[in-house]
């Protein structure tokens, strides 16, 4: 295909989306008002289903179906970038040495590593009744374990995050939640739709039917992915390297990082 083809394709689809932008905007309700009808109709659903925080009712009640889409879109980012980011034959790994860390940013970074920690897993086990959920609990949880490689070293955090553990964790969450949805299926509702379990009480965290479900296998898959992710681009920053680099020696593990 020309550069002219590929420019009018993008010139027809960027009118298109504009079209279909502007008609979508001339139908929204008046700014500023204090009333909205989407916004009025996902409130009454989230508290008929006992779920306190309506943004996880949203997420993973009436829009559910979205939800699995924008997984699978971190699930696929993830893979691709475990496929391009692997070891190929004319790389070798270094192992790096340990960098001096001050004795503040140790302190630091060892003292709230586990609050992170417990912050990100609570976020995860209260989305529906709190602010937060699944999304937001599992980059906190898997950034947390990354200031051990901020407060020790490289090494440290390998011990902590063996990757296959943490590749296994990703799959078995996308399936929990595709397992999740077929049960409903299978119960005879439409796929992902909250019937399976009861609504329990409102508020408390034995609540909001398979909303507590769903956003604990997000919650898992995300920060399970986060770890893959950032494990793959540390690895070709810390350890792996190019066999042509380091016969030149411009490879220094004094230059690499911890």
């Amino acid at each position: 295909m020309s550069p002219r083809t590929r420019l009018w394709l993008v010139a027809v689809g960027g009118a298109g989306l504009a079209a279909l932008l502007v008609a979508a905007c001339l139908d929204l309700p008046r700014f500023g008002g204090d009333r909205h009808p989407y916004g009025d109709r996902a409130v009454e659903a989230s508290l008929s289903r006992h779920t306190a925080n309506t943004v996880a009712s949203v997420t993973f009640d009436q829009r559910a179906f979205d939800t699995l889409g924008e997984m699978s879109i971190l699930f696929a980012a993830v893979l691709g970038c475990v496929v391009l980011l692997r070891q190929t034959r004319d790389e070798h790994r270094a192992r790096p040495e340990p960098a001096a860390v001050s004795r503040p940013v140790r302190r630091y970074a060892l003292l709230v590593l586990p609050v992170a920690l417990l912050t990100g897993l609570y976020v995860v086990a209260h989305g529906q009744v709190s602010p937060g959920g699944g999304f937001q609990g599992g980059v906190v949880a898997a950034t947390a374990l990354h200031l051990l490689y901020l407060g020790a070293d490289y090494r440290a955090l390998e011990r902590v995050r063996p990757l296959v553990p943490y590749e296994a964790g990703d799959a078995l969450a996308a399936s929990a939640y595709l397992v999740t949805g077929l049960a409903a299926l299978l119960g005879g509702s439409a796929f992902l739709a909250n019937t399976l379990l009861p609504y329990g009480t409102f508020n408390t965290l034995a609540s909001a039917g398979t909303v507590p479900l769903l956003n604990a296998a997000i919650g898992m898959e995300v920060a399970c992915a986060v770890v893959v992710l950032l494990a793959g681009f540390l690895d070709q920053a810390v350890e792996i390297v190019d066999e042509g680099e380091n016969a030149q020696g411009h490879d220094d593990p004094d230059q690499r990082g911890k």
